[in-house]
């Protein structure tokens, strides 16, 4: 067994920058959220993407990959958001084995809603805190990760 290759100070500053900084960001925005328009941070984020495909619709495979979430994962959040009305399940015509999820009008009403108050309030918590010039370079970093991290298999 070798011996771990220990964070240097940088190496952990960052890493440590990184974990704080997102999870005070996301619960922060989660907060106002779920004050601004009873909805949380996962439903909003399950919602929007609904939205942004076409007939407002995914299949549980393509929700699960596009919010990089498991499809177990993804199918309790959809069970508690179908009991709100925000999103139902429909099955896929040509393959039974699949199912889809859809965002339905009261689910479309609410994010609506709730779209406003949440870019407010990601721009308080993060976009105002930084200038143009260190949104550009997190910006770029955060793509470089995100490649890196989608051209290896998982472990």
């Amino acid at each position: 067994m070798t011996d771990p290759q220990w964070l240097d100070d940088v190496e952990m500053r960052a890493w440590l920058g990184f974990v704080r900084t997102r999870d005070l960001i996301a619960a922060a925005v989660g907060r106002d959220s779920s004050r601004e328009s009873n909805l949380t941070y996962v439903e909003y984020s399950v919602l929007a993407r609904l939205a942004d495909s076409a007939d407002h619709r995914l299949t549980f495979a393509d929700l699960a990959e596009a919010l990089e979430w498991s499809q177990s994962r993804l199918s309790h959040q959809i069970t508690r958001m179908e009991k709100r009305g925000l999103v139902v399940r429909e099955p896929i015509p040509d393959d039974a084995r699949r199912t889809a999820a859809r965002l339905t009008p009261r689910g479309a009403e609410v994010l609506g809603t709730a779209a406003p108050a949440h870019v407010r309030s990601v721009r308080k918590h993060m976009i105002e805190a930084l200038d143009r010039e260190q949104l550009h370079a997190l910006a770029d970093i955060y793509d470089m990760l995100l490649a890196h991290h989608r051209r290896q298999p998982p472990s």
